[in-house]
């Protein structure tokens, strides 16, 4: 596949428009498990979900990220029923509230079923931390699908990940691997211009590699695809910062949300949504204009 520098314009998601050239896109996570690093339990039942996605909302968040499987290291693998009986009804409950028809909703899944049942009951998007390599029927399933996805770079897997960080050339392997998962997407006939890429910061990356990654992140638009960065209260600022509780960590998680925007990120991850607002607001008024 030729890579060419990146010219991107707009994409239309159903009822969402994101003109990449404009400014930057925040998705909000909202995780419905009991167990994610950071807010694990805070959110994992329907009405409890909904206050957060509405707190969000209103707060300036433009994608709702919905995750009913935890990725943080050493994480077990849920069953497919489990995530589905997890998932599943939010989505339902927040679509079917007018008050969030100008949000998109974002699934946080490696299961093709659960995309597949995702979005019928009103989802938008599909983001897969496996770059669609766990199911081997995800980039099928999405390009029927016809909706976005967003492949993200992970070696091994959740349990095994932080044991798979030697790299000869970080950012080179990390652009190769994301090039031959555009390059699979595209031959599952997913249309180039629904892809979006994730380096993976803090997935089989150390604290070193994820500054890193930030540190080289321009070279990602080499890849043609919109560039999602993840660092929202990661373990890499919590060392920087000598701070071991997550939830305390978001001055430093604006610190790497402007140095993304200043390197070209697209839509930032977070978990703070008010806060990273207004800092991307700032962020964006120095480097897109």
């Amino acid at each position: 596949m030729q890579l060419r520098p990146m010219q991107l314009h707009r994409q239309q998601t159903r009822n969402y428009r994101f003109d990449w050239r404009s400014r930057t896109y925040l998705m909000g996570i909202l995780n419905v498990t009991p167990d994610s690093f950071s807010d694990g339990g805070l959110y994992d039942d329907v009405n409890a979900a909904i206050v957060q996605a509405t707190h969000m909302r209103n707060n300036g968040v433009d994608i709702l990220d919905i995750g009913g499987q935890s990725t943080k290291p050493n994480a077990a693998d849920v069953s497919l029923e489990e995530e589905l009986d997890r998932v599943i009804p939010v989505v339902k409950a927040i679509r079917a509230d007018r008050l969030f028809d100008n949000i998109a909703i974002s699934v946080d899944t490696t299961k093709s079923i659960v995309a597949e049942q995702s979005i019928e009951a009103g989802a938008d998007i599909i983001n897969d931390v496996s770059g669609a390599t766990f199911d081997d029927q995800m980039l099928s399933t999405v390009a029927a699908l016809n909706v976005p996805i967003i492949l993200m770079h992970l070696r091994g897997t959740p349990k095994t990940m932080q044991q798979l960080t030697q790299y000869d050339d970080l950012t080179g392997e990390i652009i190769t691997f994301l090039q031959s998962r555009i390059k699979a997407a595209i031959a599952s006939g997913i249309d180039s211009s629904k892809i979006i890429i994730d380096p993976g910061i803090g997935f089989a990356k150390t604290s070193e590699q994820s500054l890193q990654l930030l540190q080289d992140l321009a070279k990602f638009k080499v890849l043609n695809c919109p560039i999602l960065v993840g660092t929202s209260r990661k373990s890499f600022i919590g060392k920087i910062l000598d701070q071991s509780d997550p939830s305390k960590r978001i001055w430093g998680t604006a610190a790497t949300c402007c140095g993304a925007i200043a390197n070209g990120a697209n839509i930032l991850r977070v978990h703070d949504v008010a806060e990273i607002y207004d800092v991307m607001r700032v962020a964006d008024a120095i480097w897109r204009q």
